[in-house]
């Protein structure tokens, strides 16, 4: 990229310092906002794809939520969009939700949840959907939410938002391009993640259950009840706040401080579980979920009494192989087998009698470790793909941020 970085002069605006030679523009200067809408001339047959505010998301949009006819078309489906458009959505929790349209949309119509932003020049396209994803938008808008008590903004509040524009054409072309070509290279990473989370799934099933053997490694795995390799612990706290309170979530089991940013356990947590390390914890309501962990990062603390508390019999699993071995599919199979529907959908009651008396198989220790050795390789290897992505992320932001005021000029 080549960029001028040269002193330049600056003026004041009302969305901050610009370079002299820009301007400030109001969206419907620059761009038509929901120009096209469904009419009562249109046929009771007339179909089209029908795309609501969960089909966007991070900037992506997803399938359809479903094709209908005119006639059949819920009032809120009236907005048309076409290739080269961009969605916002107008509505919270999706509020600042863009997505710019780069597949021929045909016969395509959204929610008026969202504002159909068309820019009334191929050069603006790209730049205006980059500068909605800018401060100088979101303080814009943050202005316009205080103190509603609806967190909703109209297509009016849409069309009277106000953008840095530079004046030539050019310009405007490479900067939006420059940040697409951010865009891409975050996609192709997050693209790179999820195939390698799949593959993971994918291994994680199959080493898991001994259809796939590790070179080296033959015969029958050993069959054996659950109850003999994990045996349940009651061992409560006896003072107050004697220990860190946790809390098992779907990123594992945290502490509750760093997961609200506060306590929310009672007060008083006297007679609370406690838990140490490499124990398994899980809530009976919710295992057949997949709501279960072995506690790995942390040496010791005090869950919810409504918790059952497990240590593994190390003779026959590790604690490492039996983190996975308890999250996995099979698993998760066995704890519907054995879980009930009680007075919710989401709740369910667990025969642990009938659960700890299921047989299972598993490996011996040292195929336990090599198979743990390859998962933890692939984790690793997830990890670092995902600070890679933050790092292109924040350097996307801060690119942003010197392209979008002028900091940084493009050359032209």
């Amino acid at each position: 990229m080549k960029v001028n970085t040269e002193n330049k002069k600056f003026i004041k605006t009302e969305i901050g310092a610009i370079p002299n030679d820009w301007e400030v523009k109001k969206i419907n200067e620059v761009a038509k906002v929901n120009a096209y809408n469904l009419n009562n001339q249109t046929s009771d047959d007339y179909k089209f794809f029908y795309y609501d505010l969960s089909s966007v998301n991070k900037g992506k949009i997803s399938h359809p939520l479903e094709m209908i006819k005119y006639s059949d078309a819920p009032s809120r489906a009236k907005r048309l969009f076409k290739k080269d458009d961009i969605l916002m959505s107008t509505v919270r929790p999706n509020l600042q939700g863009f997505a710019y349209i780069d597949f021929d949309a045909k016969n395509c119509v959204c929610s008026t949840g969202f504002a159909v932003i068309t820019a009334k020049h191929k050069s603006d396209r790209m730049y205006l959907y980059q500068t909605l994803y800018s401060h100088i938008i979101s303080n814009q808008i943050n202005r316009l939410l205080a103190g509603s008590n609806y967190p909703a903004i109209n297509g009016k509040d849409v069309e009277n938002l106000k953008v840095p524009y530079p004046k030539y054409e050019n310009e405007r072309d490479k900067i939006g391009r420059i940040l697409y070509t951010w865009d891409k290279a975050i996609e192709l990473k997050e693209k790179l993640i999820e195939q390698k989370k799949e593959l993971k799934k994918g291994l994680m099933q199959k080493l898991l259950t001994g259809e796939v053997r590790l070179p080296g490694f033959k015969g029958e795995w050993k069959l054996i009840k659950l109850g003999k390799i994990m045996i349940e612990i009651n061992e409560k706290s006896t003072v107050n706040n004697q220990y860190q309170v946790l809390s098992v979530t779907k990123k594992g089991i945290i502490a509750q401080n760093k997961q609200f940013k506060k306590q929310v356990a009672s007060k008083n947590n006297i007679g609370y579980k406690i838990i140490k390390k490499y124990n398994l914890v899980f809530s009976t309501m919710n295992l057949w979920m997949g709501s279960l962990d072995v506690l790995t990062d942390y040496d010791i603390g005090i869950v919810s009494p409504s918790y059952k508390v497990f240590e593994f019999n190390q003779n026959w699993i590790t604690p490492f192989f039996a983190k996975y071995f308890m999250k996995s599919e099979h698993m998760i199979w066995i704890y519907n087998v054995h879980s009930e529907q009680g007075a919710s959908v989401v709740r369910r009651n667990l025969d642990l009698n009938g659960l700890l008396n299921t047989d299972v198989k598993i490996p011996s220790i040292k195929e336990q470790n090599e198979i743990v050795k390859v998962l933890l390789s692939l984790e690793k290897n997830i990890e670092l793909l995902e600070k890679e992505l933050e790092s292109i992320k924040l350097q996307k932001k801060g690119l942003m941020q010197l392209l979008l005021t002028g900091k940084v000029r493009v050359k032209v």
